[in-house]
């Protein structure tokens, strides 16, 4: 009794006094650096993630398959979050959402919708090359190292995730620089994989998420801002329709709930919550991530994810995928944890996340090469081929000879020295590379617009009919 005592009287100290330093409070529920220190934990799992289909693929399942009676630790709900790709790739819409739509949302609170409308213009024009310049330079990188048969020993092993996604060395280079066109054609073509660089998947999406973004807030940001809620809620709700009949990532629903958390970040609600953020954060944090531990293969082999599944087939449209629409759900409830707490928005803006945060693209773009270049020599330098089994997609076995998988001192090894490289090249990449892309996206934003007399704006393509 006296324990129970102690801890009810303990929250409450912890509710009247949650942030000593009001200073630091206030500061920290206005900034929203925050979000790329979240982004660059979200690139660290991603990573992982194809690292486990590397070398443990058990994990991606929640339970035991037929041979193992075991639960492995990182099977466990929160702990699997290792190998919960998708669900990390949908906190990046979320952030997409919340960040493109913060500034215009702003501008419209303070009645600024011009200056919020051209901000939009600009916003749209600069994504588009921000994505796509980065992304073409990661592939022509990646499709020279397969030219040099660097891949290849990746290519031959025993890792699923190399074997699936290593591409071989064209026949020719004049038949490279075709495989290349069709690379880079691949990343912006929707339902087709860059074999060049498997991650970049996801950027069709993005891309796609951040015109909704753009397209929505020209809607509505003259709307006051409850009407302005209500529509985005509309159009959240309604775009599950888009998600099921075009099979993608349920993009709509997560950059529409970016922007109405970032409509709701800049209410009064947050700093009203923030002092209640000691009770509410870590339960709310907590269910958020068991949510995203929600695994597409195999629900029904573990109780808690049974549960989850049940409840999805009763709550939830029958048509949608349980997989990415918990993972979503979880991603969301994550970024509202973090927005009630300036604890949370304090650690996740701290100077070592915020520099993961400004490497969270370099990483994500170049990661694939690391894996499958230095990751793989560490794994595999001086292994023969040996005859292993592959399990087919229809549930057949086949042999086949593959460089076996080491043994886990080794891979631990692999996994440490391959992203060291590739976390010290992401760094250069964003100190030597980036500036460039900012360079070339600035000049074609002069030229296309006419600015700065430079590359003949002036000039009309039609003539123009003169009244």
């Amino acid at each position: 009794m006296s324990a129970t005592i102690n801890l009810l009287s303990n929250a409450k100290r912890a509710i009247k006094r949650p942030f000593t330093d009001y200073a630091l409070q206030k500061t920290a529920m206005q900034d929203s650096g925050w979000a790329d220190g979240l982004r660059g934990i979200a690139s660290v799992f991603v990573v992982s993630s194809h690292l486990v289909l590397c070398f443990a693929r058990r994990l991606v399942v929640p339970c035991c398959s037929s041979d193992e009676r075991t639960v492995a630790l990182f099977q466990r709900p929160i702990l699997r979050l290792v190998a919960q790709g998708q669900a990390w790739v949908a906190l990046f819409f979320i952030l997409s959402g919340f960040v493109n739509a913060l500034k215009p949302l702003k501008l419209a609170r303070a009645g600024q919708i011009e200056t919020a409308l051209t901000n939009l213009s600009l916003s749209s024009f600069r994504r588009t090359f921000r994505l796509m310049l980065p992304a073409a330079t990661a592939t022509v990188l990646s499709w020279f190292v397969t030219q040099l048969g660097a891949y290849e020993m990746g290519r031959q092993s025993n890792a699923f995730w190399l074997y699936t996604y290593t591409p071989q060395p064209s026949s020719s280079w004049g038949t490279a620089l075709e495989d290349l066109v069709n690379g880079l054609r691949a990343t912006w073509t929707i339902g087709v994989i860059n074999t060049y660089d498997q991650p970049q998947w996801a950027l069709i999406y993005l891309l796609q998420g951040s015109m909704m973004v753009f397209c929505a807030l020209l809607i509505v940001v003259n709307l006051t801002p409850l009407y302005r809620t209500l529509t985005l809620g509309v159009f959240a709700l309604w775009s599950f329709d888009w998600s099921y009949k075009h099979y993608d990532p349920l993009v709509g629903f997560t950059v529409f709930a970016g922007i109405l958390l970032a409509e709701f970040s800049l209410t009064t609600t947050p700093t009203l919550l923030a002092r209640y953020s000691p009770l509410l954060t870590p339960p709310l944090a907590t269910l958020a991530l068991v949510l995203m531990s929600f695994p597409s293969d195999a629900p029904l082999s573990a109780p808690w994810s049974t549960t989850l599944l049940t409840l999805g087939q009763r709550l939830l449209p029958p048509q949608l995928d349980f997989g990415r629409t918990y993972g979503s759900l979880g991603a969301l409830l994550l970024v509202l944890a973090i927005i009630i707490s300036p604890h949370a928005r304090a650690a996740l803006a701290s100077p070592p996340l915020a520099l993961l945060g400004r490497l969270s693209f370099p990483i994500y773009l170049l990661h694939g090469t690391f894996v499958r270049s230095l990751f793989a020599w560490c794994m595999f330098a001086g292994a023969s081929l040996a005859v292993v089994e592959e399990r087919n997609a229809d549930g057949t076995v086949a042999m086949s000879q593959r460089l076996p998988l080491p043994g886990g001192l080794r891979i631990a090894a692999s996994v440490l020295l391959s992203m060291a490289a590739c976390g010290a090249a992401s760094y250069a990449w964003a100190v030597r590379v980036e500036p460039w892309f900012g360079r070339w996206t600035r000049w074609a934003e002069e030229v296309m617009m006419g600015k700065g007399g430079g590359g003949g704006g002036g000039r009309e393509v039609l003539p123009v009919r003169k009244e």
